[in-house]
């Protein structure tokens, strides 16, 4: 009757709403209207639960972005950013205004750190790549670079947006381009 994605799905909104802090398990619970044992029955903990959210709100974010990078769209890669954000403006609030260890204290769990690791190395790789093809090596300047660029300068553009609720503007567009094509060039 009550599917994983339920729980996700809850987790979300009231994660979305206040903060990780907010999900509980009982909060969860109270929201997809389940009993607790049908929770620990497809998440043995909260920890799993909000691996699984982080891991999949991540991933989602990033599809974007590696698909740019794959087919050597740098500026499309950098722009990312605020276009996805003005797409999924709650999950971004999320994803840029809380780290991965606010989902999760401590350890990850066993069962999520094969998916964080494997994410990881493909932002890694592909940061790697956009070094090279952008500026022929990837040396540890050229990495510092490509990861200002693609990563650091549109998160910054946008962060001050999401912490008003509010989607960037276009103007946040103009900004990273400005500074994607100041690096790049």
């Amino acid at each position: 009757m009550f599917e994983p994605a339920d729980f996700l799905a809850a987790a979300r909104a009231l994660a979305c709403e206040g903060g990780p802090t907010a999900v509980t398990v009982d909060a969860v619970i109270q929201r997809v209207g389940s009993p607790k044992g049908s929770f620990y029955h497809r998440f043995t903990s909260r920890d799993i639960l909000m691996g699984e959210l982080w891991l999949e709100s991540i991933l989602a974010f990033q599809a974007g972005f590696i698909a740019a990078i794959e087919a050597k769209q740098g500026l499309a890669a950098a722009l990312h950013a605020a276009v996805w954000s003005r797409a999924h403006l709650e999950e971004a609030r999320l994803l840029m205004l809380y780290g991965r260890h606010d989902f999760v204290a401590g350890a990850w769990p066993e069962k999520l750190r094969k998916g964080v690791r494997e994410q990881a190395r493909r932002f890694e790789s592909c940061v790697e790549q956009f070094a090279r093809d952008a500026f022929g090596r990837a040396d540890v300047a050229s990495l510092r670079r490509a990861m200002f660029v693609l990563a650091e300068a549109p998160i910054a553009a946008v962060k001050p947006h999401l912490q008003r609720r509010e989607a960037p503007p276009t103007i946040v567009d103009e900004l990273i381009t400005s500074v994607y094509r100041a690096i790049v060039s």
